[in-house]
């Protein structure tokens, strides 16, 4: 009769089923820290998200509705009563397409001014060296440290001894010195990414500084220069301290030009400057979905060298 003998398990084979089962255990725990993280990252960004849509909302919201509607209290979150009569308000209105031709004319021109200005500048503090460029720089970028208020009172007293109160002449000014530093240092920072050689040998080939600058750095640079432009742009757009204080009511652009057409002391037509509001954000909007790709490429060209 053959008898059986067993063999006793190694330490190895004992071990197997318990770090399997650990093994299971902590995958699964990685599986649920993965998915809390999720669900918090999103949560983050649902809750700010509505954060920053929920002024948007209600801007739509209050266009929509009534006067009765608008003033109502407590305010209802959803308009019952929905009506279009304060967006269609607005096309009788000449003095309001006054306001949009004045804001378009101006902050086109200080767009264009500010990155004309800014190219040269920004070209010379980069690829220049002479004496005393180092003060300027810092000059420039100490300019932002001034509060608008006190820049507005030396503007004021100047363009009021030159007699350019009430012209777009004052308005483009004002606007560009407070939008060309940020210009000037975004580009500074993008022509420091263009590599030296390639100016040099553009010299070799017999081009002028002006013909280099121009045929070669310029192009090169040119998502930088849209970038500034539509900051500029939205700067002078969105204004309202300087507006409302250098020009008239026949200067005047869009932020001042609302404010005192629908809010005033014995008035506040809230739903109708909402409607307003909407529509005059409308040229912004188009800029930025057509010029994004070029915004976020030049913000970021001069961030790594």
């Amino acid at each position: 009769m053959a008898s059986t003998t067993s063999t006793p398990l190694s330490g190895t084979d004992r071990l197997q089923p318990s770090a399997t089962s650990a093994g299971n255990i902590s995958r699964r725990r990685m599986r649920k820290d993965l998915l809390r993280s999720r669900i918090a990252a999103w949560t983050a960004v649902l809750v700010i998200g509505a954060f920053g849509l929920l002024p948007v909302y209600w801007l739509l919201a209050t266009a929509l509705s009534s006067p009765e509607d608008a003033f109502r209290f407590p305010p209802k979150l959803i308009p019952t009563h929905l009506t279009l009569s304060n967006f269609t308000a607005l096309a009788e209105n000449d003095q309001l397409i006054k306001y949009m031709v004045n804001s378009l004319v101006v902050a086109s021109i200080t767009a264009v001014l500010s990155v004309v200005v800014a190219t040269y500048m920004g070209y010379s503090f980069s690829k220049f060296r002479y004496r005393g460029r180092r003060s300027l720089m810092h000059m420039v970028l100490a300019s932002q440290m001034f509060p608008q208020a006190l820049l507005l009172v030396t503007l004021y007293a100047v363009f009021s001894s030159f007699g350019l109160l009430n012209t777009y002449t004052a308005l483009v000014l004002s606007f560009t010195t407070f939008t060309m530093p940020l210009c000037v240092w975004m580009l500074k920072g993008i022509f420091d990414t263009i590599p030296d050689a390639l100016l040099e040998a553009a010299s070799i080939d017999g081009a002028s500084r002006w013909r280099t600058l121009h045929s070669i750095v310029a192009p090169l640079a040119a998502p930088g220069m849209i970038a500034a432009g539509l900051f500029a742009f939205v700067r002078g757009w969105n204004d309202f301290i300087f507006a409302v204080t250098l020009a008239d009511k026949e200067k005047q652009t869009l932020p001042p030009g609302l404010v005192s057409t629908y809010i005033g002391e014995f008035q506040a037509a809230w739903p109708e400057l909402m409607a307003a509001s909407l529509v005059v954000s409308v040229p912004v909007v188009v800029a930025f979905m057509f010029l994004q790709r070029y915004l976020v490429g030049g913000m970021t060209a001069g961030s790594v060298k």
